[in-house]
């Protein structure tokens, strides 16, 4: 019978629950692994019940997060005792960080990965599975595999990307027109070398590495002539991009700008993500300005409004510097999207320190921010040298302060785009509440009433240029196509609107 159900299961495809945890960049870290081992014969799967492999794509830049891997974790211990074949894997930079040491607490883990080594994971998984097919154990120590760049870094700066295993798993990638997708993220570089004294990330993805030009561009062509309308480029600090050739020449952020934009005419948009204040120059903002198809969005981080907490946290500029990028952008482009992210309650923040931070955040009038609680992370700079003195409750009051400023700012930047028209890319079918009442927008919606004209449309949303999220009714085959709506009425977070022919 053991014999009967192992054939079994061999036969069957084998079943792979993927879950990801982060930033975009291990949402392509995660696409790219998924695409390797489906190509081994693994067919995803959407819960772990039954799954033959499961693996959790981790992040470590905030504390709740890792503690949701940990929970994860802890969950599969008694589900693996019953089913020891099962492949259990952590891939990411948590894997990085922890290091073996996770095996003490979890030894029903069977697989580490760190984010540097994820050429190496189809082999990795396909060698425990084998280990763990005549497992009677579910803390079977032969199935272990690890894989993790540690302080001996096997990927250099210096080193040619084409001939990098990371390099081939980028290019590798695999698509369909029937998969429907028309977003695509593509990375321009790899690790960090910024050291911001609170960030693990130059830790755990090494030292930055920059993709030869002409394979971003070739990934980029494929994927606009396989469909997708809309490219991100990747990177921890995106616009530090600068690729040495070998006869000298260096390919900066804003070349690489305009030769995607020139040598991929079929793509309606590119955008980037994320950039870094002190390394965004005015040839970056040329580019976006003189590029139509360039979104005109730009996600930097601020991090604080305090030059003293800017300077403890290592980020390299002033408030003032950052402030006088942000105006000359709009001076270059006044239609331009701005996002940012902060961090509240860093080690020895004032009450005045953080009113700087609500200032310049009034000054900026950013789309939105992505607010968080200082936490420190073990083996940073700031958690050895600076003691985590601001109280949990004050760090939570000055994110809903901040929060509620941003909201505010939100609501006023989405109410000046009432009457506006748009293109915006359907991304698929909402559920969102209705917009506000006809006499609160001062506008001829009759929302209710195009509602009910037809059963065949419903509620859709897509994302603009700027990337607001946009709600319209229509009909659902519209999904995955750019089309022009006309902004009725504006919520906080969402805009409403009416589809133009």
């Amino acid at each position: 019978n053991h014999c009967f159900f192992g054939a079994s299961r061999r036969l069957m495809k084998r079943r792979l629950y993927l879950e990801t945890f982060g930033c975009q960049m291990n949402v392509l870290d995660s696409e790219l692994v998924l695409n390797q081992l489906r190509a081994m014969g693994y067919e995803q799967v959407s819960t772990r019940d039954g799954a033959d492999v499961v693996i959790y794509n981790t992040c470590s830049v905030r504390e709740h997060v890792e503690q949701k891997v940990w929970s994860r974790l802890g969950e599969l211990r008694e589900i693996k005792a019953s089913a020891p074949h099962m492949v259990i894997g952590v891939i990411g930079c948590m894997a990085e960080r922890e290091g073996t040491d996770i095996f003490r607490r979890y030894p029903h883990l069977d697989i580490l990965c760190g984010p540097g080594e994820l050429d190496k994971l189809p082999a990795m998984v396909q060698s425990a599975a084998l280990s763990n097919s005549n497992a009677t154990s579910p803390t079977n120590t032969t199935a272990r595999q690890v894989a993790l760049t540690g302080k001996n870094t096997r990927r250099s700066t210096t080193l040619q990307a084409a001939e990098d295993g990371l390099e081939t798993l980028d290019l590798s990638r695999s698509f369909s027109p029937a998969d429907g997708r028309t977003q695509a993220y593509v990375r321009i570089t790899r690790g960090c070398n910024k050291f911001c004294s609170y960030c693990i990330v130059p830790f755990t993805r090494g030292a930055e590495v920059h993709r030869p030009p002409q394979n971003i561009i070739e990934e980029v062509r494929r994927l606009a002539d396989g469909g997708y309308l809309e490219v991100t480029l990747l990177g921890q600090t995106v616009n530090h991009y600068a690729y040495q050739h070998g006869d000298g020449r260096t390919t900066t952020f804003a070349d690489l700008l305009y030769q995607i934009h020139e040598a991929v005419p079929q793509l309606p948009r590119l955008r980037f993500v994320t950039s870094f204040p002190r390394d965004f120059t005015v040839e970056a903002l040329q580019a976006m300005r003189d590029c139509q198809r360039i979104c005109r969005y730009l996600h930097i981080p601020a991090q604080s409004g305090s030059d003293r907490v800017l300077r403890l946290m290592n980020r390299g500029y002033t408030a003032g510097q950052y402030i006088e990028l942000i105006d000359r952008a709009r001076e270059m482009m006044p239609d331009i999207s701005l996002a940012s992210d902060f961090i509240v309650g860093f080690p020895t923040e004032t009450e005045e320190e953080f009113q700087m931070t609500v200032e310049l955040t009034k000054h900026c009038r950013f789309k939105n921010s992505f607010i968080f609680k200082y936490s420190p992370r073990p083996g940073t700079h700031a958690a050895q040298k600076y003691p985590d003195d601001i109280p949990d409750e004050v760090k939570r009051r000055r994110n809903n302060e901040l929060l509620a400023v941003q909201g505010e700012i939100c609501a006023a930047n989405n109410a000046a785009m009432v009457g506006q028209t748009v293109d915006i890319i359907v991304e698929g079918e909402g559920s969102l509440a209705s917009p506000p009442a006809v006499d609160a927008v001062k506008v001829e919606l009759g929302w209710e009433k195009r509602k009910a004209q037809s059963s065949d449309q419903k509620q859709l949303i897509g994302r603009t240029r700027g990337d607001q999220i946009v709600a319209f009714n229509a009909d659902p085959k519209l999904i995955g196509k750019i089309v022009n709506v006309k902004i009725t009425a504006a919520r906080q977070m969402t805009l409403f609107g009416e589809l133009v022919n």
